[in-house]
């Protein structure tokens, strides 16, 4: 059974979200406030943190930043407030995989759920592929350079196997919006230009002057393998 941990400091809302998520077939745990909700989540490692932003003792960005920085890769789905575009993006910065704008509708959030949890899962099928000296185990979810391991967040390797699985061909910003963050919002792609700077300093030999992390000017993004195949 899959075990969503829900931390939320208001009782009512956090009751509801734990009974139908419960009648959903999850194992659900509670915390009421961010200190509590952290030991929670180290101690757990659920297969899913819903995680309020607004928390007594220790906000929910510090509770994401506390998470991400002891590498712990579980996907999270943050509650924000309606209107917070400014925290919304803060969050998906710190690792933050969805989030749900408060007031939600329970089908929304139940979806938003099962996609997030959807995404986290391994792929069946163990396949490697490479460019220059990069190599990315989509199994193990672990990427090398020059022999030497890379460490890349959930999103960022999400991000550079949605690149790797268009074999080359241009994939727009709000394309990878959808794939990897699992909805498209114009407002807020500056989040994959982010994302893809970082994997061009962890990958790329000269991250100011890419070979293979390429940006298509008014589209997007492809990934060129090696200096002459796609």
């Amino acid at each position: 059974m899959r075990e969503v941990l829900i931390v939320e400091d208001n009782a009512e809302l956090a009751v509801g979200l734990r009974n139908n998520l419960e009648i959903e077939g999850y194992s659900v745990r509670v915390a009421n406030d961010g200190e509590s909700g952290l030991r929670a989540a180290l101690d757990a490692a659920p297969d899913l943190l819903i995680l309020d932003l607004m928390l007594p003792e220790l906000d929910g960005f510090r509770v994401l930043k506390a998470l991400r920085e002891s590498r712990r890769q579980f996907p999270v789905l943050i509650l924000t407030a309606k209107g917070d575009e400014a925290d919304k993006v803060r969050g998906l910065k710190l690792g933050a995989d969805d989030y749900v704008t408060k007031p939600f509708g329970l089908l929304e959030l139940l979806a938003r759920v099962e996609a997030v949890m959807r995404r986290a899962r391994p792929h069946d099928e163990v396949k490697i592929d490479t460019f220059g000296s990069v190599i990315v185990d989509h199994a193990s979810r672990t990427v090398s350079k020059n022999g030497q391991p890379v460490s890349l967040s959930r999103k960022e390797f999400d991000l550079l196997a949605a690149l790797l699985a268009r074999a080359g061909a241009a994939v727009p910003r709000l394309d990878l919006m959808r794939q990897v963050w699992g909805y498209a919002d114009s407002v807020i792609t500056r989040t994959v230009d982010t994302h893809v700077a970082e994997l061009r300093r962890k990958l790329e030999d000269n991250p100011r002057t890419p070979e293979h992390i390429l940006t298509v000017p008014t589209i997007g993004y492809r990934l060129k393998r090696d200096r002459t195949n796609p």
